[in-house]
């Protein structure tokens, strides 16, 4: 079996829908928790390129759209 403990992958977001969308997005795995990556490709203010980072749990996210449906059933139209 494979062991992705403290290992992760950025893929280039060939197809992005909206300008302030991840260049690069993948996951990772610290200390057995999953994580989704988004990273973004910047200038400084001396001209030298650098990655921005977001980091958000992996099952966050599917609790927060979860929560979100569950709005969407209080709403009376």
């Amino acid at each position: 079996m494979f062991d992705n403990v403290n290992k992760g992958v950025l893929f280039k977001n060939i197809d992005k829908k909206k300008e302030n969308s991840p260049d690069y997005s993948g996951k990772c795995n610290l200390n057995g928790i999953d994580y989704k990556i988004a990273s973004w490709l910047n200038t400084s203010k001396k001209g030298q390129q650098y990655l921005s980072l977001k980091f958000q749990i992996a099952d966050e996210e599917k609790e927060t759209q979860g929560k979100i449906e569950d709005l969407k059933d209080d709403i009376p139209f």
